[in-house]
């Protein structure tokens, strides 16, 4: 079993003893009992992980030393998701979850014609993040975007691939079938429980957007995510 594993997003190459925030420090005290010389691990979430030791330790307080720090470079194939959040919000977590356990870059909250309204908990969205990061022994955490309107998200963007996942009838080649490992950037667009509106499809097929299918029987939005973070992630 590895070394307990921490975010600290202030960790930095000169970090001596980074800053630790309450609720790891409990982790380390409370939780785990770690003492003095016990060996951890942080990440600032951006490829920088440290393996660092315990320096001190109380019922509410710890310190920690850095041993080592190793830089980690980001995958070359860079993968984001915008997706409609979702009426149920747990299935949107569980979504972002296993996206981030996937290996994917980037997750944007798509706010189309058919989504259903519904709070953004970005700080909320954020921690689980962070907890999957963690979980799935990464140092890139998932950068979740700001939720944007279909409308204005998809102009100008530079991925050098664009796909649109839609339920219409039409020709739409499968995804595995074109996604390519060697492309620098791809992003696809995962619409809400009700599918995009025929005027969104047309609007992305426009500004360079392939419709493509994720398989030959209908997915729930966070399904449809997943599959295509998986299809993405792992592309030959």
């Amino acid at each position: 079993m590895g070394l307990p594993f921490f975010y600290a997003p202030g960790l930095t190459h000169d970090s001596v003893s980074p800053e630790l925030d309450e609720e790891t420090m409990r982790h380390i005290a409370q939780v785990l009992r770690m003492k003095a010389g016990d060996e951890l691990k942080l990440t600032n979430g951006l490829g920088l992980t440290a393996r660092a030791s315990v320096a001190t330790v109380s019922k509410k307080n710890c310190t920690v030393s850095v041993i080592d720090v190793e830089q980690t470079m980001p995958v070359q194939h860079r993968i984001t998701i915008a997706i409609s959040p979702l009426k149920n919000p747990s299935r949107f977590e569980w979504f972002l979850e296993k996206s981030a356990e996937s290996g994917v870059a980037k997750v944007v909250p798509l706010i189309c014609s058919r989504t259903e309204k519904q709070h953004i908990k970005k700080e909320r969205w954020n921690s689980i993040l962070v907890s999957a990061m963690l979980q799935s022994q990464q140092s890139w955490l998932t950068e979740l975007g700001d939720a944007e309107a279909f409308i204005k998200f998809i102009s100008g963007r530079t991925e050098t691939q664009r796909y649109i996942a839609h339920c219409m009838e039409g020709e739409k080649p499968e995804l595995q079938q074109l996604v390519e490992k060697h492309h620098q950037s791809s992003l696809i667009l995962i619409g809400p429980e009700g599918d995009f509106t025929p005027e969104e499809v047309e609007l992305a097929v426009d500004a360079g957007y392939q419709p493509v299918s994720l398989g030959s029987t209908r997915l729930r939005t966070e399904t449809a995510g997943i599959t295509a973070a998986v299809l993405l992630t792992h592309a030959v």
